[in-house]
């Protein structure tokens, strides 16, 4: 507990100003990860291969990973410091209107904060003279603690009756509760700042990364309303969180974004080095805690075991027991998660076959909520001459990240190929609840509508990022069920899209391209002979619109009828594709993948079409 002397002799200028240097040297640290991302670890994956380079760029990875740790930590000690000053000033304040009330009525206050007074003056008559002046007779003074009785009517009868008494219980009673709010504050920013601190050694373990994320924790509950949640927006469209983000100086800037990183990452129409370095930070703090859980549960055991005479397989009870504490979706979730820092990692890694080395990986969003959520880009998108975004579909989720992360690496490297003057961003939009389901789930248009605000926030926010409309040439890929929420988005808002390519598509839910805001010749689908979806789907999630059905220039039905995106009477651009299935159409050197690559740097006039 501090004395009102400690309280008063503060200077929280003090408090501040280390608070500030921390600041420092957490930005700093985050500076220094950005040059050890880009102009180490880049270099030494691109042009230099064999043994050593790979031990050279872990190193460097490690470095990466013990800057990112320092960034944290030391923008939780700053914004910590920075709200224990706030928090000081009102108690301090409060102390010294108690002294300065003592002084004005020269009362005396003590070493342990009793207040002596004098007796009271008098008002006219007999009286005695004193050192303050002519006391009233009979009076005499006193030293007041504090918690003396209140009346019951306040007003009436404080002090006995002896207005100083009076004055001198109130401000005693003053000092010592703003003492005592001191000691409490002190108490609970003592014990968050006790925590924060490192052990020695250069890695950065996963339980101090579990550690980093309950310091946050703890620090969030210290501050209060220093740095609230709440005044963070949410659900309010990119241009609002952006003038939000805007209005802040780069010191909030900072306090937000290590004390609320989830949430910054978030965030629609922000800077993508914001987010990016907000959502890293939630990522490797997300895959330790979710790491450390899975060891716990020890080995996954035979999913199968083999009983009876003859022997016949069965699920395995302890396998099963070990499903039902979680074992198999932290496993799926660590699956996601490596993806996810593997391309992070990949950056500047030459491709098979010559290929250029891919750019900068970007983390726009990460979570593990439901299925899991990931948005990652290659290359900055704010600063893109042609962005694309790729929406996948049935079975999309976290675990699967890998094989829609690599889908936009191919078609970075194709558009890189096609216009290698020209800077590309693809980006991985995994930022739906997709059906999991083929039978019971495809088929409902339920999850589209549901996701076509999310998929029009993030095409907005990317908007506003970029500086607007005509900043970047934009396509937005789609394929199977994720070309279903692509149209679900147009009819939801106007897409912030120039071209919309499709693959494998069971249908849009409108029946004809120049429904989808982007214009009939900016609509491009790609069909597989051999892929059953479109033919499948149709049924359930096809559009509708009068016309005539064609098949190849021949009419066959008129009137009210059903279509999706490869049909004629859909009316966009009909892609030639040579690659079979319904999953190849991203396949290495296929006219199906160099047709996508045409579109999103613009070059029409290189799509190869059908016949």
């Amino acid at each position: 507990m501090p004395t009102w002397q400690q309280l008063r002799d503060l200077k929280l200028s003090e408090y501040r100003d280390t608070a500030h240097g921390w600041g420092k040297v957490s930005h700093r640290a985050d500076a220094a990860r950005l040059r050890v991302d880009r102009e180490m670890s880049i270099p030494v994956r691109s042009t230099q291969k064999g043994e050593t380079a790979t031990t050279a760029a872990g190193e460097l990875d490690r470095l990466s990973r013990n800057y990112q740790y320092i960034h944290s930590e030391c923008g939780l000690v700053r914004t910590t410091l920075e709200s224990l000053a706030a928090d000081l000033e009102a108690p301090q304040r409060n102390l010294k209107q108690a002294l300065e009330d003592a002084e004005t009525f020269k009362f005396t206050v003590n070493d342990d904060g009793s207040v002596t007074y004098p007796p009271p003056l008098a008002d006219s008559g007999t009286s005695t003279s004193g050192l303050y002046g002519p006391y009233a007779p009979g009076a005499a003074g006193g030293t007041a603690h504090p918690g003396a009785p209140v009346p019951v009517q306040p007003g009436k009868g404080e002090g006995g009756g002896n207005p100083n008494k009076a004055k001198a219980e109130d401000i005693a009673e003053r000092i010592a509760n703003a003492v005592r709010e001191a000691g409490e504050i002190d108490d609970r920013y003592a014990a968050v700042l006790r925590n924060l601190k490192a052990p020695a050694g250069l890695d950065v373990t996963d339980a101090m990364l579990v550690d980093a994320a309950e310091d946050m924790k703890a620090v969030r509950k210290a501050v209060g309303d220093f740095l609230r949640e709440e005044d963070i927006p949410h659900g309010k469209s990119p241009g609002e969180n952006r003038k939000w983000w805007d209005s802040l100086t780069d010191e909030q800037r900072d306090e937000y974004a290590t004390l609320y990183p989830a949430e910054v990452g978030a965030l629609d129409g922000l800077p993508s080095e914001v987010r990016d370095t907000s959502n890293r930070l939630v990522l490797a703090e997300t895959r330790a805690h979710v790491w450390q859980q899975y060891e716990r549960l020890g080995p996954e055991p035979p999913q199968y075991v083999q009983v009876g005479d003859p022997p016949s397989a069965v699920v395995n009870p302890i396998w099963q027991q070990w499903r039902e504490k979680g074992g198999e979706q932290l496993r799926s979730q660590l699956k996601g998660m490596d993806a996810i820092q593997d391309r992070l990692d990949a950056s500047g890694v030459p491709g098979k076959n010559g290929d250029p080395g891919l750019p900068q990986a970007y983390l726009l969003g990460f979570d593990t909520k439901g299925n899991g959520h990931a948005i990652i880009a290659n290359g900055n998108p704010d600063t893109a001459d042609n962005t694309a975004v790729y929406v996948p579909g049935t079975g999309a989720g976290l675990e699967g990240a890998g094989k829609d992360i690599k889908r936009m690496t191919d078609v970075w490297q194709e558009a890189r190929t096609q216009a290698p003057t020209e800077s590309t961003s693809t980006i991985t939009w995994i930022g739906y609840d997709a059906p999991q389901n083929v039978l019971t789930d495809s088929p409902s248009p339920i999850y589209a509508l549901d996701a076509a605000s999310e998929l029009n926030n993030f095409l907005g926010g990317l908007q506003t990022a970029q500086g607007g409309d005509a900043a970047s040439h934009t396509t937005v890929i789609a394929h199977s069920y994720g070309t279903t929420v692509v149209g679900a988005a147009t009819m939801d808002h106007r897409i912030a899209a120039d071209d919309i390519a499709v693959a494998g598509s069971p249908g849009m839910l409108v029946g004809d391209a120049g429904d989808l805001d982007v214009g009939r010749g900016h609509v491009w689908s790609e069909a597989a002979r051999t892929d059953p979806v479109p033919y499948l789907g149709r049924t359930f999630l096809g559009g509708q619109k009068w016309g005539v059905e064609y098949w190849h220039g021949v009419p066959y039905a008129a009137g009210y009828i059903t279509t999706i995106p490869s049909d004629e009477a859909f009316g966009g651009h009909r892609m030639d594709v040579d690659t079979s299935g319904h999953s190849g159409y991203w396949d290495k050197g296929s006219v199906s993948l160099q047709n996508q690559g045409a579109v999103v740097v613009g070059n029409y006039g290189d799509v190869k079409e059908e016949k």
